[in-house]
């Protein structure tokens, strides 16, 4: 029997699942349905040797997640995305895993091009000046400073294979008993976002190493989840769980600091949303921004965005 099984979260994912799945042929794999309605499930169905377990409601990434890795039972799991698939065995992550003091890592994620996907693929964990440059813009508008440099590892060697901070939960494999240890993902990251840094950075945090392996490989499509969410949906969630991130593994200050940087960044977002659209929808959303780095700012919680006035909570 395998030591090592696959867990995918899937929602609208008929257009890449078999795909993954074709490369996960040699693998025990669950695969976690947060409720699709484009024929995902059939496709997984159709599939005798694959687990399925489907949710009647999207239950977001890091529940499925738990769900998976609750049902596989091997030693180790591997979390795939559904627009991942694997090139080569990964029996060397799993060795990577079991050496003294580690306990996950990841191999190296290929666009389309055969390039790797830098800046993605491996990062370092976000710090407040990290983060505030995110959301005031200015690792957009001047990605090589040395703020995003560092924090995406611009300069990177992906052929060489180390110790590292932060992987994708897009190809991450860990050990059962970390899962256990850590208590598995943080269902507070709901529905996505920031769940895989929060994960990575506890085990970090509790001496776990996480190792880079770059001869196993995969290519990644990327933005498969993210391109079904509409616009002010993805706006809003990405700042609430960045928010969320920051309120968790920030002290109360550098916490202050982010939120003040949500709040200008968002005043500027708006204007500039407002000229390019020629409609005053984003200064409704980034005023939905504003009101949640407000919140955080003064209470230290983030609350959730789908109970703020006037806004509904999506399903994506």
């Amino acid at each position: 029997m395998s030591r090592t099984g696959v867990v995918v979260v899937t929602y609208n994912s008929a257009e890449v699942i078999d795909a993954c799945l074709d490369s996960c042929a040699s693998l025990p794999v669950v695969v976690v349905d947060n409720a699709s309605h484009d024929g995902t499930i059939e496709h997984v169905r159709s599939r005798s040797e694959v687990q399925l377990i489907a949710n009647p409601a999207n239950l977001g990434f890091a529940a499925a997640v738990n769900q998976g890795v609750a049902a596989l039972g091997t030693e180790f799991a591997l979390l795939l995305n559904p627009d991942v698939c694997l090139r080569t065995p990964v029996e060397a992550l799993a060795a990577a895993c079991a050496q003294t003091g580690a306990g996950a890592a990841t191999g190296t994620l290929l666009n389309a091009s055969g390039s790797p996907q830098r800046g993605f693929n491996v990062r370092r964990f976000p710090t407040p000046a990290s983060l505030s440059f995110e959301v005031l813009g200015l690792n957009r508008l001047f990605p090589w400073n040395p703020v995003n440099r560092r924090y995406r590892c611009l300069d990177f060697d992906y052929s060489a294979g180390g110790e590292i901070e932060q992987p994708p939960g897009a190809f991450l494999m860990f050990r059962r008993d970390v899962w256990e240890q850590l208590g598995g993902f943080d269902t507070q990251f709901h529905p996505l976002w920031f769940e895989d840094v929060d994960f990575t950075k506890r085990a970090r945090s509790a001496g776990i190493k996480i190792v880079f392996v770059p001869s196993v490989v995969a290519t990644h499509r990327g933005g498969h989840a993210v391109g079904q969410l509409d616009w002010a949906t993805r706006e809003l969630y990405w700042y609430a769980s960045l928010l969320k991130y920051a309120s968790k593994h920030f002290r109360p200050y550098a916490l202050r600091v982010l939120s003040a940087a949500v709040m200008l960044g968002s005043v500027l977002r708006a204007v500039a949303g407002t000229t390019q659209m020629r409609s005053f929808k984003p200064i409704s959303v980034y005023a939905k921004v504003v009101r949640l780095a407000i919140l955080c700012m003064f209470s230290g919680r983030v609350q959730e965005p789908g109970v703020l006035p006037g806004y509904s909570k999506a399903v994506g």
